[in-house]
């Protein structure tokens, strides 16, 4: 008897749908309970093992597994499927063959994915939101997942998501769902007003931060603009406190950008319980992190943490301490927004759409130009800062300094409390708000992604303006990349301001801002 199921498999972040045909077929002479399962259809090992997983779950969950020669067909046949997510489809494709589904030769209109334990507990996997969003698009009605995906794959609307905690429960409900009868068990159903209208919790905030009035104020001129920024200061001065805080200024997430930030962390197996991401990604790996670790690949490419941290921050502590080739493979990410990574076997792409925060000392003994004594001669600086390419330095729009906090900031005694996350978000929101009037229509939704054409557009001189840009230029000897920084920077700086044209003091600020080319890199 043949009998039909459909599951999916995941590829990148999306998903690629996959029929899956059990075909039973009487052994000759006496019944053997070892009768040979043989899977057909480019399967990985992970599913060649899985005949013994299955036939355990099935016979433990007081169903009889038949005595044929079973062939399983996995199509398309000549694509790889990989993964442990086929287990309960399979399974339930050769209860279905072997009649315990009903008679009607297909799982019609419903899809299936979940890893089998042996005793038929089915275990969580990846790429659940991914699943239930190709379901959406091919007409699919019912989805069956393991307990622990449904809240993920229940944001997707006009899809039925049946949650089952093990191979019994999943077939009573596919049976069910072929005679038309009622479910065993409800589908999962998601309020999306209240994810909507949730707001970002944080338990830090910008009130915490002493002192460091212009590190705050360049924080929130590139969260306003979605720039890159690079923050140098002697150790202790507070760089990392306030990148840490800096997702908590970052306007909340639309709906459509938590379901991306979702499916890339479904893929990547961090989601869980937790169903829909709604706060800003915030990664931070550490120095000794591999160019696989930092853009993905792998022999199965997976995303890596620039892909994690998309429309969140990514923070890169101690720049010059990276490997150096490591930090070169970052200069598509950050231009492109989306990161290729090519295999033998497929091309997947990424999107890697982050803000790159990034610290470092001013030397390795971290207190040139501060108030303790530094020990490092001039080639020793020059080699530590060197460790940084001009042309990955040339895409960070803001550069700024972080001297050390004074006595009486630190202790706060006649100092007011700085301002609220709360409050300094409220400003980037409006002047986000207003880069989307303006860009709208031009697919691009903030000042750090506007092209050549849009830079020359929205960023008018005058006379005084263009003068003092061209000084600068000359003086500190600036690339043709970093002379579109400084007018994407002082577009976002006017901005803030709400005012129209930017002027000579917009110039002037971000200007300063790339100052640090002229001490460290000329």
């Amino acid at each position: 008897m043949l009998f039909l199921t459909q599951s999916a498999a995941v590829y990148g972040i999306d998903a690629l749908l996959v029929d899956i045909e059990v075909n039973l077929q009487p052994v000759k002479g006496e019944a053997d309970t070892s009768s040979p399962v043989l899977i057909v259809g480019l399967p990985d090992t992970a599913i060649r093992e899985s005949r013994e997983r299955i036939r355990a779950a099935i016979t433990n969950s007081s169903y009889f597994f038949p005595f044929h020669k079973t062939t399983i067909n996995l199509a398309p046949a000549d694509v790889r499927k990989e993964g442990a997510s086929f287990d309960l489809p399979i399974a339930l494709g050769i209860l279905g063959a072997n009649g315990d589904l009903g008679n009607t030769g297909a799982l019609e209109n419903t899809l299936s994915v979940g890893e089998l334990s042996l005793d038929g507990r089915v275990r969580p996997v990846r790429g659940a939101l991914s699943i239930a969003l190709r379901c959406r698009e091919n007409g699919i009605k019912s989805l069956i997942l393991p307990e622990e995906n449904a809240t993920e794959a229940a944001v997707v609307q006009e899809l039925d998501v049946f949650p089952v905690r093990d191979l019994r429960q999943a077939a009573e409900i596919a049976q069910a769902l072929q005679s038309g009868r009622e479910t065993p068990v409800s589908p999962l159903k998601l309020e999306l007003a209240a994810i909507k209208t949730r707001e970002n919790k944080y338990r830090v905030d910008f009130s915490e931060v002493r002192g460091q009035g212009s590190a705050k104020r360049a924080l929130e001129i590139a969260s306003a603009g979605g720039h890159n920024i690079l923050m140098i200061g002697s150790p202790g001065s507070g760089k990392t406190m306030l990148a840490k805080r800096l997702p908590t200024i970052l306007p909340p997430l639309e709906f459509e950008e938590a379901l991306e930030i979702t499916k890339i962390h479904s893929v990547a197996g961090l989601t869980g319980k937790t169903g829909l991401v709604t706060e800003r990604p915030f990664k931070n790996p550490h120095h000794t992190v591999s160019q696989a670790g930092l853009i993905g690949g792998g022999s199965i490419p997976k995303p890596g943490e620039v892909s994690l941290a998309h429309l969140g921050v990514l923070f890169l502590d101690e720049l010059p301490e990276f490997d150096r080739s490591t930090l070169e493979v970052l200069r598509q990410p950050i231009e492109d927004k989306e990161v290729t990574i090519s295999r033998a076997a497929t091309s997947l792409t990424f999107p890697s759409n982050f803000m790159l925060v990034a610290s470092m000392n001013p030397c390795p003994c971290g207190y040139y130009g501060s108030s303790r004594e530094c020990k490092c001669s001039p080639p020793v600086i020059q080699r530590y800062v060197g460790k940084i390419s001009g042309p990955l330095m040339d895409r960070i729009d803001i550069h700024i300094d972080v001297p050390a906090v004074n006595f009486k900031e630190l202790r706060g005694k006649g100092v007011p409390l700085g301002e609220s996350s709360e409050t300094i978000r409220a400003r980037v929101i409006t002047a986000r708000e207003i880069q989307l009037q303006r860009l709208s229509c031009q697919n691009v939704y903030s000042n750090s992604a506007m092209s050549p054409a849009l830079i020359r557009k929205f960023c008018a001189l005058d006379s005084e303006s263009e003068n003092l840009l061209e000084r600068a230029m000359l003086k500190q000897g600036l690339s043709a990349r970093a002379h579109d920084r400084i007018l994407k920077v002082s577009r976002t700086i006017a901005d803030l301001e709400a005012s129209e044209n930017i002027q000579p003091q917009h110039i002037s600020e971000a200007i300063n801002y790339r100052s640090l080319d002229r001490n460290y890199w000329t």
